[in-house]
């Protein structure tokens, strides 16, 4: 397999951004080599600078649940260029996916379009401490509610296959209004509340974990967040910035039947572009600016562009609830070939292979696994073209798109390690 181009291309990237990538895990340093530059996507794939062809698991890290380019996307964003790409005012595109959400999530009566998961979730925080006048939030180890200053304390994903320290950065005044727990452990979030409920704003969860390799809840213990939520004045924030849309259409909340206070969604929602949200309980959504005091702006929330593209793949999965099955299909079909000396952690179409011979339940689980033997794994499949995520504590993300032969290749090559 050549790559030489991508090689030249790293050289000059790192000269001009550091570590020549603008998000971390790009840079492969979970797994060691040279990142591929792509040059372009289609369906199920997608094309290096070199000309190398890869069957991609990693989907824009889950926005691309119909693949690189549904053609349904493209068409209704060729419409909207020839109207224009930011006016910083309102339009009708942006009520119409707010319509959109607010019918398809359980827990969202109200919502605000925002650009990215991590001011959705910097949002929500913010909005929890302002609704209840309390300052404390709790989250939970492994957990990724994106670069937020206090939300960066054991925070998984890049920041632990770099192992880099929780809190650079971060003044400890900000991380001190951090409460950090073990995932799926209901024991110490009860002990939190009994120590100090009366001044927990929040609690804010992945209901399936992404960011440390995919996690799912242990049974009861999203119901459990919500009765010590509601039972102490709190609220639960669902970050479903990676889930919603993707497990079903109302996101992990409509599977498991809890509902929260507030949700984060992002990815999906954006059609491909930039876009993500916060939304929920109308009484606490009325606190944000302008008719509440709570403050959140953004130039171009709500550009005319993701809007567009979010619109055309909501009106997809709405009109297409087979997608759901499918993809199912295809989450079952390549978890179901796991090599001896690993786990393998599904839910839909989010799979983690991991070179853990035990449950994976939470940070501490993850953390034990082989990440050497995962990096080997990674470079293995790359040369047989198979484009997994370059790190063992990221998830991995099926479109509907990947074919069955696609996924009984990638089964044979993960047996064949």
């Amino acid at each position: 397999m050549n790559v030489p181009l991508s090689d030249a291309l790293f050289a000059r990237a790192k000269q001009s951004i550091p570590g020549g990538v603008n998000s971390p895990v790009r840079a492969f340093r979970g797994v060691g080599g040279t990142p591929r530059f792509i040059a372009r996507g289609e369906g199920s794939h997608f094309y290096d600078v070199d000309g190398n062809d890869y069957i991609d698991y990693i989907g824009s890290w889950g926005p691309l649940i119909m693949g690189h380019r549904p053609p349904f996307v493209i068409e209704a964003l060729k419409s909207v260029l020839e109207l224009g790409t930011s006016f910083g005012a309102p339009t009708g595109r942006e009520v119409e996916l707010a319509e959109l959400i607010i019918d398809a999530v359980p827990s969202v009566e109200m919502v605000r379009l925002v650009n990215s998961g991590t001011e959705a979730c910097m949002s929500a925080i913010r909005l929890a401490r302002g609704f209840t006048g309390r300052d404390l939030t709790v989250k939970f180890e492994g957990c990724y509610h994106g670069h937020v200053d206090s939300l960066l304390v054991k925070a998984g994903s890049g920041v632990a296959t770099l192992s880099l320290p929780d809190t650079a950065g971060v003044p400890r005044a900000f991380s001190d209004t951090t409460l950090a727990l073990p995932f799926n452990d209901l024991e110490s979030v009860e002990a939190a509340f009994k120590s100090q409920g009366d001044r927990i704003a929040s609690v804010i969860v992945e209901p399936v974990a992404g960011n440390m390799g995919c996690i799912p809840p242990a049974p009861g213990f999203l119901e459990g967040l919500r009765r010590i939520t509601e039972k102490y004045g709190a609220l639960l924030i669902f970050d479903e910035v990676m889930t919603g849309f993707r497990l079903s259409r109302g996101g992990a909340q409509k599977i498991y039947g809890v509902t929260p206070d507030l949700t984060t969604l992002g990815k999906i929602i954006g059609g491909g572009l930039p876009l993500a949200a916060y939304g929920g309980r109308k009484d606490v959504m009325s606190c944000v600016a302008p008719v509440g005091p709570v403050y959140q702006a953004g130039t171009l929330s709500g550009n005319p562009l993701a809007v567009t593209a979010g619109i055309a793949m909501l009106r997809y999965l709405e009109d297409h609830p087979e997608t759901y099955d499918i993809l199912e299909r295809n989450g079952a079909e390549l978890a179901a070939h796991v090599p001896a000396g690993m786990t393998v952690n599904r839910v839909g179409s989010m799979v983690t292979f991991f070179f853990n011979a035990g449950p994976v339940q939470n940070y501490e689980d993850a953390k034990r696994s082989d990440t050497a033997k995962f990096a080997r794994l990674f470079h293995f499949l790359l040369e047989k073209g198979i484009y997994f995520p370059p790190s063992q504590y990221e998830a991995l993300f099926i479109s509907a798109v990947h074919t069955p032969a696609e996924i009984a290749q990638t089964a044979r090559a993960i047996c064949a390690f």
